[in-house]
């Protein structure tokens, strides 16, 4: 039994594949580009928060206590 094959589309191409990309394949990379571009250019008025380090204690408490 011979396997029967799909004719040749009647429209030539142009030199190029042919395909079609959604609306949000370009929308939401870009959305996201400018997010964090946005992210990168505002964090020169960012400052490290002094604090008492407590939230630097509990990190260390739980680094020894899963070191034990």
């Amino acid at each position: 039994m011979s396997a029967h094959t799909h004719p040749r589309s009647p429209r030539p191409t142009a030199g190029g594949v042919d395909f079609k990309l959604p609306w949000w394949g370009v929308v939401l990379p870009a959305i996201a580009f400018c997010a964090l571009l946005a992210l990168v250019v505002g964090s020169g008025d960012a400052h490290a928060v002094s604090g008492d380090g407590t939230l630097a204690h509990l990190v260390d408490r739980i680094h020894e206590s899963l070191s034990h």
